[in-house]
């Protein structure tokens, strides 16, 4: 089985791509959702983030806000949030691993890949990217998005051209769906031949 690494920048239409490869049949390990899942309602997380953070739970599983308050600029409490998280998502994604090891290929999503030096065990990485200015424009239209808080985040992770530089694969979501989901179906295609020759 190959591993390949999905990755790219915020508003590039990872989660979009990703939803594609699904579609298209491949196994693809969320990082983000498995988060999510861990931190939502009834999450296994929950009583230890609670213990460290107090007051950043309740019924519905981690307040976003209140913890991302507690952890944002403060890289000591980011490190301990990182601490719990980290190692749940990895038993995971082992499980998941595991799970899919008779496939040929599969994807793990990994948003940030280049930053954690994540690629060193991947057989390739595949990068969604498009323009600025539609990343800037897709990234704004979030919830409580501010551009002081896009360029913080964008500050902080690996640049875009850096990471089209750097992959074996870039998906660009700048087009059409169609389009997009045209080139997802080809690199399926290409990496299924690649693996079965």
């Amino acid at each position: 089985m190959k591993i390949y690494g999905l990755t790219g920048s915020i508003g590039m239409g990872k989660s979009a791509v990703a939803a594609m490869f699904r579609r298209e049949g491949v196994p693809l390990f969320d990082a983000d959702a498995e988060v999510h899942r861990l931190q939502g309602p009834g999450g296994a997380l929950i009583p230890a983030i609670e213990a460290r953070f107090p007051g950043t739970t309740g019924p519905r599983g981690v307040d976003r806000a209140k913890l991302g308050a507690a952890v944002f600029g403060h890289p000591h409490e980011l490190r301990a949030l990182e601490a719990i998280v980290h190692p749940a998502v990895q038993a995971a994604r082992r499980a998941f691993l595991r799970r899919h090891r008779s496939r040929r290929f599969v994807i793990l999503d990994i948003p940030l890949l280049f930053e954690t030096h994540g690629q060193k065990r991947l057989a390739g990485v595949i990068v969604v990217t498009a323009p600025a200015w539609k990343q800037r424009k897709r990234v704004l239209a979030r919830p409580g998005m501010t551009p002081a808080k896009f360029r913080r985040i964008v500050h902080l992770q690996t640049p875009d051209a850096e990471k089209r530089r750097r992959a074996d694969h870039i998906i660009h979501t700048g087009t059409t769906f169609t389009q997009t989901r045209a080139q997802v179906r080809r690199l399926v295609a290409c990496l299924g031949a690649k693996i079965g020759r």
